[in-house]
């Protein structure tokens, strides 16, 4: 199994309906460029990496798709309005029906992803079948996932999905490997992970548009 066989899938949802749960801490009208600037950080890392074959952008979003284009993704509309899960498995059933070797998806709200966490996710990945994990800061939740091949294991995402994924891993005969990456780790779903985040010194898009907005907020 060669690197070139892993591809990227980010399920984007539809900016206008994107991080309600981050509640009074981002205006209504500001959050779709908030959304749109993580997808671009996540992106951006994505298209950096040497190491991936591609990347699918699962989205019915027009400013989502024109975002992914910008960096050389694919559009997918299947599965895309069928939230985080739909979206992946549609994806992952296209890659297997093109005997993709592997897929890394990846949600588009981890702004401080590095293409070096990329790369250590496709490092981890040795042989196939293969399962490879990267938890969210709590454990609780799923935030990067390299299968192989892309069908090997059903995935079900959700709050609560670390545990189960590994689960899920074990009955199909897969022992998960487990990579604990702080960039990976920190998705942006409520204020106090946007708080987390904005500790963190970043060169990001997200947090830029954060302070431009704090800026004009107090200016």
């Amino acid at each position: 199994m060669t690197a070139r066989d892993v591809w990227a899938v980010v399920p984007i949802k539809a900016t206008a309906d994107a991080k309600q749960r981050l509640g009074n801490a981002v205006a209504p009208m500001l959050r779709p460029r908030i959304a749109l600037a993580m997808a671009e950080d996540v992106l951006a890392a994505l298209a950096a990496s040497a190491a991936l074959a591609g990347i699918f952008v699962v989205t019915i979003d027009a400013a989502a798709s024109a975002l992914a284009g910008r960096y050389g993704a694919h559009v997918l509309t299947e599965g895309a309005r069928d939230g985080q899960t739909g979206a992946v498995a549609a994806a992952a059933r296209r890659l297997a029906r093109e005997r993709r070797g592997a897929i890394l998806t990846i949600p588009g709200d981890l702004p401080l992803v590095t293409p070096d966490e990329i790369a250590q996710i496709i490092a981890a990945h040795e042989r196939t079948p293969d399962f490879v994990i990267a938890p969210a800061h709590d454990e609780r939740g799923s935030n990067a996932i390299l299968c192989a091949p892309p069908d090997a294991v059903p995935l079900k995402f959700g709050d609560d999905s670390f545990l189960p994924h590994l689960d899920a891993a074990r009955r199909a005969g897969l022992e998960p490997k487990i990579l604990r990456l702080p960039g990976v780790g920190l998705d942006i779903d409520n204020p106090a992970d946007l708080a987390a985040f904005l500790k963190i010194p970043s060169n990001t898009r997200a947090r830029a548009l954060l302070e431009e907005i704090e800026d004009v907020r107090h200016g």
